[in-house]
C-alpha cells in the first residue's frame, strides 16, 4: 500500500521568472510580498532596481511606490502563467503610511495590486480584512488631540483573492472524491468565509547583519485557512515570497504539496529551522483541534431544542455533521517530516473512526447516505 505523502520544494531565487514551473501547474498561490513603501523593505526593493533608491533619495515617493510595484508585477505575471484555469491567488498585503520629504501620505498597496491583477484579466473576488489584534488600542499618529493634523492608524491588512478564469470543473471521480475529502465543517465555513478575520500577528526578528532586522511573518492560521478554503488535498500551493516558510508548514498541515521561492539566501537556514522547530505535534494539535471544536459544536447544538435535528453523519470521524457535503471529510495526522533529495517530504496517517470517541445521541436517525 502506497504511503500518503506530500512534497515541499524551496527554491532560493527571485520569483520574477519561475522557470522551474510549468504553465497551468499550480492550484493556489498564498503569499505575502514585501510591502512597497515600508522602510524595512527599501533595501531589497532597491537591489532589484537602483532607480527606486534614487527616487527615495530625491524624496519622490510616488515614483518609488510605482517602481516597487513594477517589480512585484513581474511576479504577478508569472503567477498568472503557472496558475491552473480556475486557480486562486491569495495575496496578504498592507497599505503603507510614510513621510517622504515634507509630505506624509498613504500608499495604497492593496489597490495597486488589484489593478495589476485586473490588467492580467484575473477575476477579483471579495477580499478579507485581517484586523490585527493589538495590545495598544490608544495608538495614534500626528498631532495628538489638536485638529486637524492627526492621522487614522492602520491596524488592518488585506487578503486579496483572485481567480484565473471561471470556476473549476471537477469532472473525474477521483477529483470529486478528493474534493469531498477536502471539505470543511459547516461552522468553520461560517468563520473562514467572513470578510473580517481577527488574528494575532506573528513577529519574528531575523538578524542578517549588525544593523539589519526584518520582521514580517504572518501567523500560521492565515495560510492554513486559505489553503483549506481554496485547494484540494494533493494540490500544489505556491508561495513566491516564502520568507520564514509559514506557507510550507500550513501546506504540510493541510496535506497539500508546496513550492516556495525566496530571493534572500539567508532565509535558507531560517526556513529549515522553522520547519524543524514547528514540530509534528504542533501540526497535529491544530488538526485535532478542528475535530474537537466540531465535537463541542455538535454536542452544544444537540442540547439546543430550538435547532433542527442533525440528519447527516461522517463515518471517517464517527460524528454527525450539519450538511451532506461534510459527510466524506477526512483528516490525516502528520507522521513524519523528512529532508529527502533536496526537498521536504511529509508522511501521514489517516485518522480512523476508532481513534475518535464521540457519544451520539440519536445515531439511528442520522443519514449515512453516500455523496456519490
Amino acid at each position: 500500500m502506497n504511503k500518503v505523502k506530500t512534497t515541499h520544494k524551496i527554491i532560493l531565487e527571485a520569483a520574477h521568472s519561475m522557470s522551474q514551473l510549468k504553465k497551468d501547474s499550480i492550484a493556489l498561490v498564498v503569499t505575502s510580498p514585501p510591502y512597497p513603501m515600508i522602510e524595512m523593505w527599501d533595501e531589497i526593493m532597491s537591489n532589484q532596481n537602483l532607480k527606486i533608491r534614487t527616487a527615495l533619495d530625491e524624496n519622490n515617493g510616488k515614483t518609488a511606490f510605482e517602481l516597487m510595484h513594477k517589480e512585484l508585477d513581474k511576479v504577478w505575471n508569472e503567477v498568472n502563467r503557472v496558475l491552473v484555469p480556475g486557480g486562486y491567488a491569495c495575496i496578504n498585503i498592507g497599505d503603507a503610511t510614510r513621510k517622504i520629504g515634507a509630505e506624509f501620505a498613504l500608499y495604497s498597496n492593496h489597490s495597486r495590486i488589484i489593478s495589476a491583477f485586473l490588467e492580467l484579466e484575473l477575476s477579483c473576488l471579495p477580499s478579507i480584512i485581517w484586523r490585527k489584534q493589538t495590545n495598544a488600542p490608544n495608538k495614534f499618529m500626528g498631532s495628538g488631540m489638536l485638529p486637524a493634523g492627526a492621522y487614522v492608524t492602520l491596524e488592518h491588512e488585506w487578503i486579496l483573492i483572485f481567480r484565473k478564469g471561471g470556476k473549476q470543473i471537477f469532472d473525474s471521480s477521483e477529483d470529486k472524491l478528493r474534493r469531498q475529502k477536502s471539505s470543511f465543517f459547516w461552522e468553520e465555513r461560517n468563520v473562514w468565509f467572513s470578510d473580517l478575520w481577527e488574528l494575532k500577528g506573528t513577529k519574528q526578528k531575523i538578524k542578517t547583519s549588525e544593523t539589519r532586522k526584518r520582521s514580517a511573518a504572518y501567523p500560521f492560521e492565515l495560510p492554513y485557512r486559505l489553503i483549506n478554503m481554496y485547494s484540494l488535498k494533493g494540490d500544489t500551493v505556491l508561495d513566491p515570497f516564502l520568507g520564514t516558510g509559514t506557507t510550507t508548514i500550513a501546506a504540510i498541515a493541510s496535506q497539500r504539496n508546496s513550492i516556495g521561492y525566496e530571493i534572500d539566501p539567508i532565509f535558507s537556514e531560517i526556513i529549515a529551522n522553522n520547519i524543524e522547530e514547528t514540530s509534528v505535534n504542533f501540526i497535529n494539535t491544530r488538526i485535532n483541534s478542528r475535530i474537537e471544536h466540531h465535537k463541542l459544536f455538535i454536542q452544544n447544538r444537540e442540547l439546543d431544542i430550538t435547532k433542527k435535528e442533525i440528519k447527516h453523519f461522517n463515518k471517517n470521524i464517527n460524528m454527525p455533521v450539519i450538511t451532506k457535503q461534510e459527510s466524506n471529510l477526512e483528516f490525516s495526522f502528520v507522521k513524519e517530516i523528512k529532508n529527502e533529495e533536496e526537498m521536504i517530504v511529509a508522511y501521514y496517517d489517516v485518522i480512523r473512526p476508532s481513534q475518535i470517541d464521540f457519544p451520539i445521541k440519536n445515531k439511528s436517525n442520522l443519514s449515512q447516505q453516500s455523496l456519490f
